[in-house]
């Protein structure tokens, strides 16, 4: 098979090839391997390559529904045994894993064929894909920007044609802005759904879960197949609807009633494409029977999410630096210094303050019922601006040398009263305002590719579902996906 044939295929596609003797797994991990071998020295997608275990793989009988199609794991909370899972961060790089993620080892069942793990930030703590340890990943659409983050590395690589899906997670945004910035499907099922054992619960609290990023709707819902359900060491045991989410894809959801905004408080002017990007979204639903309303302002108290989703992340980060240096022995050097002031920040935090963060969250999801009370579904932009450049949330010199000298002073809690966190939550959240709240409030979201900029940067719009509406949001998208269809974009990548 040649590249070119390959890359026109999602994983289903390439399932049925293998299914039907059309061609064999060897024959497309061969075409994923030089498609890696091409791409990945100007990306920086893959950071671990895993030739000798995809190998190993093929000696073995591969069954399931995406049987012989090759894959990429998240080189973050999917762990493979007997590789490190390095996070983004020196301090894990040389740390092998004692046993498969659960999620890895659905995948496995699946019949799909690990060859690589893919780069992210340093513990997935930004929306950002710059780690120090392997460096920054670019985006293929434009390579001066990010792909997004923290599932960056995926969506690099689904979007250059390595793979038609790769393995992602999301704690803020980290499934849904790098399939935004990189003209993917992203879909962050709601807590609970999907598990994150055997070794870890759940992360932060049930806010972090995993997924995929995919060039199509059909590969999304069929993963979101493979991976839903509990497992022992779940807290839940999750409802799943009547039938697959696969067999939900090419049926026309009832008419809808959806409300819009764009403007935010951190971001009260998004960029023009961002609101373009949410128009053309309203514009399609709209022209296929739906109902769609502008809303004079975010049905939810978006400043103190946005404060409070950031003190969680900050003591969630102290948590696992100090964990870290409990199974390794490492000393803060082995830490990025952005990763060692969020950290500094959540200690200085008391547990009370922790708290009232956890517990605030109950208040988004009673505004989130009630506007769920008249509407369907949320549509937002999915990014408020576009994708930015590599390297531009380098703290100021300024901040960078205070920052500096407080660490290493061990009084870095001042850093609360200086203007660092302000520029932390402009870095942070001002250009990725709207994914935090499908988080806080556990509740199922998804970001389609539905416009491009006149420069060729894709933008997404990101739709926010009650609690379990997975089946409803692949519906639409697979409805969205029919009228307006985006698989000949990728044709414009090399």
């Amino acid at each position: 098979m040649r590249i070119d044939e390959y890359r026109k295929y999602d994983g289903l596609g390439l399932a049925e090839l293998v299914a039907n003797g059309e061609v064999t797994p060897r024959e497309l991990l061969d075409c994923a391997s030089a498609q890696a071998k091409s791409v990945n020295p100007a990306l920086n997608a893959i950071v671990r390559p895993m030739r000798e275990q995809a190998d190993e793989q093929l000696t073995g009988t591969l069954e399931g529904p995406f049987a012989g199609v090759p894959f990429l794991i998240k080189d973050l909370s999917q762990d493979y045994a007997g590789l490190p899972t390095a996070s983004g961060s020196r301090s894990l790089t040389d740390q092998p894993m004692p046993e498969h993620s659960t999620v890895v080892q659905r995948w496995l069942d699946a019949g799909l064929v690990i060859f690589g793990k893919t780069n992210t930030p340093e513990f997935g703590a930004k929306g950002i894909t710059e780690p120090t340890v392997f460096g920054p990943t670019r985006n293929p659409w434009d390579h001066s920007r990010t792909p997004g983050g923290s599932s960056g590395g995926s969506a690099a690589a689904v979007a250059a044609g390595i793979v038609p899906v790769a393995g992602a997670n999301d704690g803020g945004g980290s499934i849904r802005i790098p399939a935004a910035c990189c003209g993917l499907v992203g879909l962050k099922p709601g807590r609970g759904l999907v598990p994150s054992g055997p070794t870890f619960g759940e992360a932060m609290h049930g806010a972090a879960v995993q997924g995929v990023v995919s060039r199509s709707v059909r590969d999304t819902a069929a993963m979101l197949d493979v991976l839903a359900g509990g497992e022992a060491t779940s807290g839940y045991s999750p409802a799943r609807p009547d039938g697959t989410f696969l067999s939900r894809t090419d049926k026309d959801p009832k008419p809808l009633r959806i409300g819009m905004y764009a403007a935010t408080s951190v971001n009260p002017a998004p960029d023009t494409q961002a609101v373009a990007a949410m128009e053309q979204a309203a514009k399609i639903v709209t022209d296929l029977g739906h109902t769609v309303e502008l809303l004079d302002a975010s049905p939810y108290d978006d400043t103190s999410l946005n404060r409070e989703f950031l003190l969680a992340w900050f003591t969630y980060m102290a948590w696992e630096m100090d964990e870290v240096k409990r199974r390794t022995g490492c000393g803060d050097d082995k830490f990025e210094r952005d990763t060692r002031i969020m950290a500094a920040l959540g200690r200085s935090a008391s547990g009370v303050d922790y708290l009232e963060a956890v517990e605030g969250r109950h208040k988004h999801v009673r505004a989130l019922a009630t506007y769920f009370d008249t509407y369907d579904l949320l549509l937002t932009p999915t990014l408020a601006e576009l994708p930015p450049k590599i390297g531009a949330f380098e703290l100021a010199k300024p901040l960078q040398l205070a920052s500096e000298l407080l660490l290493r002073s061990r009084t870095a809690g001042v850093l609360r009263y200086t203007g660092i966190v302000d520029q932390m939550i402009d870095d942070n959240i001002s250009w990725i305002p709207y994914t935090q709240l499908a988080n806080v409030t556990g509740r199922p979201a998804l970001s389609l590719p539905v416009h491009w900029t006149p420069d060729g940067l894709p933008m997404g719009a990101h739709f926010t579902a009650p609690l379990g509406g997975e089946a409803l949001l692949v519906q639409l998208a697979g409805q969205i996906e029919r009228a307006a269809p985006w698989a000949h974009r990728y044709e414009a990548l090399d």
